[in-house]
């Protein structure tokens, strides 16, 4: 962990043709009243974000996180100088190779312990894929980058959190790792991410796969075969868990308040009624994406790229906000779970 009372947060810039450089500058003064922001990226992609957003802020290019100054006026940005001309709503090998630098170097300092948390802006798949990538997106990097084998997609949007058993495959192959291993161990690393959110003892439902959790076997045989089994193991751990549950009212119940968090059994399952609430406003896109069961933290914006609007300076900054605040909040519950000072509330 890092010796500020504040978290100290590296922000990757995400895909210079997209909106990450924009919408970090419209979002800075805010994230300064939470966290102690540090950009990972490069300061001339930067300077564009500024000059779109039309922030009054200056540039600060780094060469460490402890040059920072972290002034409310000035962002510091740790420049790794990746790009040589800037297009905004491009796909270009250059700029998938950029994005992958700024994580691979966030990650090392979120490892090394200079920085408490990472919050990610949107990568282009396509990009990264030109750049020689494999990944899907940032979580099986981080993954693999930190060794982790048990980890989860969580996302949060006010009332209603979600977690997957799996995200980018195709739908045949998410049914087939609908295993009682694959299960239980989402269920154990959602438990964890909930009590890093503050929520000293969280009580999570667990969807089923099939319409109405299978109706008593009328509907497939997955539910009591896998699911089921899973389930009664995290209970027998001490976990509060419940399913499973019939997946088209179980969101709905989980938004009321009735449970912490719903374990979705793949990636449409839970993404569609988070992002039902955080994209139902024209003016914002809210929510938080949150990389669970890793040795460090890690949240990222609940959007894309955007390529289509990139440089016009009217992408929102909300979602952003939300990624830092809740990256903040779990590095202090980190710390204090380790005994270390807790940060300032900010």
């Amino acid at each position: 962990m890092s010796q500020s009372e504040r978290p100290v947060v590296a922000v990757t810039m995400g895909d210079p043709a997209g909106i990450g450089s924009e919408i970090v500058a419209a979002a800075y003064p805010a994230l300064c009243e939470r966290a102690d922001p540090i950009v990972v990226g490069d300061a001339s992609v930067m300077r564009a974000g500024v000059d779109v957003s039309g922030a009054d802020l200056e540039i600060e290019p780094v060469d460490t996180v402890a040059d920072a100054t972290f002034a409310a006026d000035a962002i510091p940005v740790l420049d790794l100088d990746a790009v040589d001309e800037l297009e905004y709503g491009v796909v270009r090998e250059e700029y998938g190779a950029a994005s992958l630098a700024y994580v691979e170097r966030a990650i090392e300092l979120a490892v090394e312990g200079t920085i408490d948390a990472i919050a990610t802006a949107p990568i282009n798949k396509q990009a990264t894929r030109l750049a020689g990538s494999e990944y899907a997106g940032h979580t099986g990097m981080l993954a693999d980058y930190t060794d982790t084998e048990n980890y989860s997609m969580m996302l949060v949007e006010d009332d209603l959190v979600v977690t997957h058993v799996s995200t980018h495959v195709p739908l045949r192959e998410a049914c087939e790792l609908v295993t009682t291993e694959n299960v239980l161990e989402t269920i154990r690393v959602t438990d964890e991410g909930l009590r890093d959110l503050g929520i000293a003892e969280p009580t999570i439902a667990v969807a089923g796969l099939n319409p109405h959790a299978s109706d008593g076997g009328l509907l497939g045989e997955e539910d009591d075969a896998e699911i089921r089994p899973a389930v009664e193991h995290a209970a027998e751990e001490g976990i509060d868990v419940h399913g499973p549950e019939s997946p088209d009212t179980v969101y709905v119940q989980a938004a009321r308040g009735e449970y912490d968090c719903v374990v979705s059994m793949y990636h449409d399952q839970g993404h569609i009624p988070i992002k039902t609430l955080g994209f139902s406003s024209s003016d914002a896109v809210s929510g938080v994406n949150v990389t669970i069961g890793l040795p460090i933290v890690r949240t990222s914006v609940d959007h894309g790229t955007a390529f289509d609007i990139a440089g016009e300076g009217i992408a929102s900054e909300a979602s952003l906000i939300d990624a830092v605040e809740v990256a903040a909040e779990m590095a202090e519950r980190r710390r204090e779970r380790a005994g270390a000072p807790s940060g300032d509330a900010g």
